[in-house]
């Protein structure tokens, strides 16, 4: 029986946030600290002709100013194609040029608007189907010459594709020719933005001793310490970052932008502590944001429904660079057939350069649009079939004993149920009652639905550390370096350490803000597998805590370690729980009556990191690239106006198996904002383009989020759990999910309400009238 897991526990951040006293980053300030501000390009695409800075100068307060051939080298994460500050050419509107130091912050940004740059304009690269022709602009015109940090991404030299990966599972050429029925749909989506309340913000420092101190808003903070150490040539232990809590990230803060443009900054000025902030619209343009995304999906299946084949190619709007891009390719290779169970798979997975601000995480890595293709197919195969929808998402679900299109092995221990969440969402949504419902008023009432599954794509060497240090009166602080950005890892550590000693989650004191120095390595906090990795790493400390305490009682108690068991404050024996010593007691050691001494303070520590994943081959596809897959069925009910095409949104559910849910109030509004999210981007969100690559809704006030009063009136969440055997007390992460499937519900459940196939996002009222429009003519 838990005492711990699985209960509903509040937040441990929620009593300072709710009084507004939390310190974000933007919040400090220090005296004599100086402002940056960027120059950025005007153009999405130009060759740099100079760059004038002599009016800036003239700015009073203007410390330094830093343009691109101060470091003309490239970095990245995943494939070095990115200079900090351009030089020689600029490849996205909103792209760094250069950066101002100042005194104060306005006399910085009245600097940067004299900074005069002469372009010379080049054809732009506008949409990854005019980037994948073979007449298309070059982007890079020498991709294949930049270094490789992770050996599996394949830039192609002499065109816009910055890596390309394959799937290739049994014999697909055949299946297809022998399949009864087939189908070919395709599928397309705009960049759009993360959007976090908090924007992007970075202070650096580099002290006398040579200290590089880092404060930032990130989910990265040993990612930082590498790119510095990699590409500036700075010593890992000379490199502190520090990291309070994030005001919301959703995969936008995983990478590493600010820190190295903050770094330059500093260098600039001899080391002066200098703040670069992100105002709202370069948040939005010049940081990375979410891909933008263009399918291809055919499926071949037997006249009953078995599915037998399917081709996929997915082409990844990465823009100007690939950063994280280049992984979402391979994330959206690995799992392109959705939970299906499918023995013939032929995936073609580019990530293409174009002139659109550069792609990076967001939450899902590639899951929301790839099971937005998917989803939308099975309907309309469904629909061709004749059959229920729900009915042939049963039929093909993956299960055990059938292999991914890794050809990994699918177990009882690294999948969850999808029929049961199917089950369990079709109950939620009602789906009995009747899909799509004419009223009176002439509205229409439908509902859509989607079934998804995600693995936690890390790196195969994975980590993370916890240290647990035992304070005079039996409690206990607990240091790792996972990121709070909102989503409540924080408290389900504690939960998780609080079970495995057997105390009350009172008696556990967690350290919210990071600091590299003295908090073990943590990969990132990113890919749903904080949960996992963290939680594992927990538990090991508590296993040590748990040991040390126990050789220390048995000294005081004149026992076997054997025989002691800690729990509820205490060590005692397990024979006779009636005898035995306060934690309190012994938590700094033991002290004989005589004043003699033994032991000394409790300090576990513990690790873990991934186990048996392999890289993927690049011919194949063939690897094992996560853990396990966590699945779920998400549902959308929607109320249509034919009159105006305008919609509202009624309910939308989840039903997701995580394995074990440690702390089920907190997991499930995780759904609920992942929901929200996902609706929001499916509906509404995306970046326009003028013809010359330049964004126009670049602000709040005109990029348009799902607003307050536009959300579902019913958020219905439930979870099915099937524990995982290497998860802590057998989770598995959930952090991503909720987005995952959302826009294939709307997108299904609309496509039912107008009747017409809605392969577009986002779904506004506009999009909706001319596909009716084209569908009629």
């Amino acid at each position: 029986m838990h005492i711990n897991v699985g209960k509903t526990v509040q937040r441990i951040d929620a009593v300072e946030k709710a009084a507004g006293t939390v310190q974000y980053l933007a919040d400090s300030s220090f005296p004599g600290i100086l402002h940056a501000k960027l120059v950025t390009s005007t153009h999405a695409h130009a060759k740099i002709k100079s760059i004038d800075t002599t009016e800036a100068w003239k700015v009073p307060g203007v410390r330094a100013i830093v343009t691109g051939e101060v470091f003309p080298y490239h970095i990245g994460p995943i494939l070095a194609d990115r200079p900090p500050l351009a030089f020689e050419k600029v490849r996205y509107h909103g792209e760094p040029l250069a950066i101002i130091d100042a005194d104060q912050e306005f006399q910085a940004k009245q600097a940067a608007f004299k900074v005069r740059v002469e372009y010379e304009p080049l054809p732009v690269v506008n949409s990854v189907q005019q980037a994948f022709q073979k007449d298309s602009p070059l982007v890079h015109e020498n991709s294949g010459q930049y270094q490789k940090i992770i050996s599996n991404v394949y830039p192609i030299q002499g065109t816009n594709i910055g890596s390309h990966i394959k799937i290739r599972k049994g014999d697909f050429i055949t299946a297809w020719e022998n399949c009864d029925v087939k189908i070919t749909k395709h599928f397309s989506f705009n960049l759009s933005d993360h959007a976090a309340i908090e924007t992007r913000s970075a202070k650096v420092e580099i002290n006398p001793a040579g200290k590089v101190i880092v404060h930032s808003t990130t989910q990265s903070p040993y990612t930082i310490k590498k790119v510095l150490n990699q590409f500036f040539n700075v010593a890992v232990g000379n490199i502190i970052v520090h990291a309070p809590l994030v005001g919301g990230a959703f995969g936008g803060k995983g990478t590493v932008q600010l820190e190295p443009l903050a770094y330059l900054a500093s260098k600039s000025v001899g080391g002066k502590l200098v703040k670069l902030d992100y105002e709202r619209e370069e948040d939005m343009i010049t940081a990375p944001c979410h891909i933008g995304f263009d399918a291809t999906v055919k499926l071949g299946a037997t006249n009953d429904g078995k599915l037998v084949a399917g081709h996929y190619t997915y082409l990844i709007d990465s823009g100007a660079y690939t950063d994280q891009a280049a992984g979402i390719t391979r994330a959206a290779a690995l799992d392109c057939t959705g939970p299906y169970h499918i023995p013939n798979v032929w995936c073609d997975s580019y990530c293409m350069y174009t002139n659109h601000p550069y792609g990076t995480s967001f939450r899902g890595y590639g899951h929301p649009e790839l099971t937005f293709a998917v989803e939308r197919t099975m309907d309309m195969l469904a629909k061709q079939l004749n059959m229920c929808p729900i009915q042939l998402r049963k039929m093909n679900a993956i299960k055990p004993g059938h292999t991914s299109p890794t050809q990994a092995v699918i177990t009882a221990n690294n999948i969850g149920d999808s029929e049961k969440c199917l089950e369990r969402a079709k109950e939620l949504i009602e789906w009995d009652k009747g899909r799509r419902i004419e009223m009176d008023s002439g509205k229409i009432l439908s509902k859509g639905i989607s079934l998804f599954w995600k693995t936690s794509t890390t790196a195969t060497n994975a980590q993370s550390g916890a240290v647990i240090t035992f304070e005079a009166d039996g409690s206990v602080n607990l240091n790792c370096a996972a990121i709070e950005l909102g989503q409540g890892t924080k408290t389900v550590l504690a939960q998780i350490l609080a079970e495995k000693l057997g105390m009350e989650i009172n008696q556990i004191h967690v350290t919210m803000e990071i600091n590299t120095q003295y908090d073990p390595h943590q990969w990132r906090t990113v890919a749903s597998s904080t949960t996992f990795l963290a939680g594992r790493a927990v538990m090991s400390a508590a296993d040590d805590a748990i040991a040390q305490l126990k050789k220390t009682a048995s000294i005081a108690m004149q026992c076997s370690i054997e025989d002691l068991e800690v729990g509820g404050g205490r060590v005692y024996l397990k024979a006779h729980p009636e005898y035995g010593v306060n934690i309190k007691d012994i938590a700094l050691g033991y002290k004989y009556p005589n004043g003699h001494a033994v032991e000394g303070q409790v300090i576990g520590t513990g690790k873990h990191i991934q186990r048996r994943l392999t890289p993927m081959d690049k011919e194949t596809g063939f690897g094992k690239p996560g853990p396990w897959w966590s699945v779920g069925a998400q549902a959308v009910e929607v109320e249509w106006d034919p009159k105006d095409y305008t919609y509202k949104l009624l309910k939308a559910v989840t039903v997701l198996d995580g394995g074990t849910i440690i702390n089920p109030g907190t997991a499930t509004q995780q759904m609920r904002g992942g929901m929200y999210l996902g609706l929001s981007f499916a509906s509404s969100e995306g970046f326009i383009f003028n013809e010359n690559g330049i964004v126009q809704n670049p602000q709040l006030r005109n990029y348009q989020m799902l607003r307050f009063g536009e959300q579902p009136t019913e958020y219905l969440v439930d979870f099915i759990e099937t524990p995982s055997a290497d998860g802590p007390y057998g989770a598995r992460g959930i952090g991503e999910y909720g987005v995952i499937g959302m826009a294939g519900a709307l997108a299904n459940s609309l496509s039912a309400a107008a009747e017409v196939e809605l392969n577009q996002l986002p779904l506004h009222p506009e999009y909706i009238w001319k596909a009716k429009k084209e569908n009629a003519t």
